[in-house]
């Protein structure tokens, strides 16, 4: 009898946990979002990112909530991104907010600041060291807020037609370069262009610019940079760690279910780790093939690095000057990476120099 009674009430409980998860999951309403990206999606990587944010949502939240991504040009042009989310064209959108320093130099602390800090140190200011407060206050006056969702480590130099031997080589020089780095290179002679990704190759092949950056060897082999420009510099002294967000429309934020935010800002987690991660795992092989197949590796001469690390300095000290919003996170910003500096010094740098260079001679 007590067996009896055991399976029925076993069997209810059962049935009780089988009617659950739906009932659960359709007390959650269906939610559909656009997101466009400033990105083509030939980069796997840094356009894969959107993938990554819109998998792991429609999986957490059983297909309720969803994000498609769209690629630059399919909906608006890849440096018309943040427009798209101010206006409501679009939910969010997947960029890189230094493509908008023509709108306010601000967006670059978002982006990556030349000479400022690399992947890991950009995520310690950002969520622990106070820039997550100030850039959503900045955002805040554009109606969208800011989640980081990937960054690239630092990235190459980019393709020139001609080696780069002084400074006086920079002079005239059109080089496709995006964000606040372009006015830096500015004060030095050099003629700025802000290109779409997926613009840079015609525009070098044909001779429209004399030199093109993007991220580094993974991409650079996709987009085939090397087929149309020979000399291959580096440091990317202007990208030592760029982040890269997903923009959201504030209004439809503020719609959202508070579980539907914890699973994106997760997302946006993931994502920001594993582009990253990617890029150092596929850059090395890429920089191989590039090189055997012709490119010519060459560094930023140190007269050159010392003007344009004299350049940008000037360039801050005077935007603060003039630009309230940009002082007011110029400033708190400049102190962590100071900090950062000294830290990275000690142990990190310590760490990387002999052990790269150790590991070489092997």
């Amino acid at each position: 009898m007590k067996r009896r009674s055991f399976l029925t009430s076993a069997g209810v409980g059962v049935a009780a946990s089988t009617l659950a998860a739906p009932a659960i999951a359709q007390s959650q309403p269906e939610i559909h979002w656009r997101l466009a990206s400033s990105f083509p999606k030939s980069l796997d990587t840094i356009y894969g990112a959107a993938d990554t944010i819109a998998a792991r949502v429609a999986a957490a939240t059983d297909g309720k909530f969803t994000i498609r991504p769209f690629a630059a040009g399919e909906i608006v042009p890849g440096l018309q991104v943040l427009d798209a989310v101010q206006n409501g064209t679009v939910e969010c959108g997947h960029t890189a907010s230094y493509y908008y320093v023509g709108k306010d130099p601000t967006f670059t602390f978002d982006a990556t600041v030349p000479f400022g800090l690399n992947a890991r140190q950009q995520n310690a200011w950002i969520y622990n060291g106070g820039g997550m407060a100030l850039l959503r206050e900045f955002f805040d006056g554009y109606g969208v807020m800011n989640f980081p969702a990937g960054n690239t480590g630092v990235q190459m130099g980019g393709w020139f037609r001609k080696e780069i031997k002084t400074v006086e080589d920079l002079k005239g020089l059109k080089f496709r370069i995006g964000g606040f780095a372009g006015q830096v290179l500015a004060k030095l002679g050099t003629v700025p262009q802000q290109i779409a990704g997926g613009d840079i190759y015609p525009s070098l092949e044909k001779g429209t610019i004399d030199a093109a950056e993007w991220i580094g060897p993974y991409d650079d082999e996709k987009l085939g940079f090397n087929k149309v420009a020979k000399y291959y510099y580096y440091p990317g002294w202007w990208e030592g760690g760029l982040n890269v967000s997903l923009l959201v429309n504030k209004q439809q934020w503020e719609q959202l279910p508070k579980q539907y935010k914890a699973v994106l800002e997760a997302a946006c987690f993931e994502a920001n780790l594993t582009m990253n991660a990617k890029y150092d795992a596929e850059n090395p092989a890429a920089l191989r093939r590039l090189v055997a197949g012709g490119a010519q590796l060459r560094p930023f001469p140190r007269d050159v690095m010392e003007a344009c690390y004299k350049a940008a300095t000037e360039l801050y000290e005077e935007t603060a000057k003039t630009n309230p919003k940009f002082a007011k996170i110029y400033e708190p910003w400049k102190k962590f990476r100071d900090e950062e500096y000294l830290w990275f010094r000690v142990a990190e740098n310590s760490f990387d120099n002999f052990a790269f260079t150790a590991g070489l001679k092997r």
